[in-house]
């Protein structure tokens, strides 16, 4: 695989989580319908697409800070959401930086004995600084 493209990666948010990501990338890349900005039955998007740029940039913040954000990450806030409220949203990065992504947000989950939908709710509330209360 390329550096000129981009490999979708599913993630699994909260209502409120959600609404900060959109809103996020709407300011940042003008993405204006979040949850159907990527096409899914694509495996890949070009390099230069102004939201997965944007998406790209986004998770490798996360990757950056990952520490930092597991350390102040509202675990158990995200772990009392409805499991059936979660809502699954693609995004676009770097396949090295999904790979990072997954095996960090897996070993989140065995650490705090819990499923990937509270780990990357957390995770991204908290690099978006979102209550995830609604």
């Amino acid at each position: 695989m390329t550096d000129d493209r981009y490999k979708l990666f599913g993630v699994y948010l909260s209502e409120p989580t959600v609404d900060a990501l959109a809103e996020s990338l709407y300011e940042e890349a003008g993405v204006v319908d979040l949850e159907t900005y990527f096409d899914t039955a694509a495996d890949f998007v070009p390099a230069g697409d102004p939201g997965a740029d944007a998406t790209d940039a986004l998770l490798a913040d996360v990757l950056e800070s990952f520490a930092t954000l597991y350390d102040h990450a509202a675990f158990e806030t995200a772990d009392a959401v409805d499991p059936d409220s979660f809502t699954l949203v693609h995004l676009a990065a770097r396949p090295r930086h999904v790979t990072e992504l997954r095996e960090r947000f897996q070993a989140a989950a065995t650490i705090q004995e819990t499923d990937l939908r509270t780990v990357q709710t957390a995770i991204l509330a908290a690099h978006l600084e979102t209550d995830l209360t609604v």
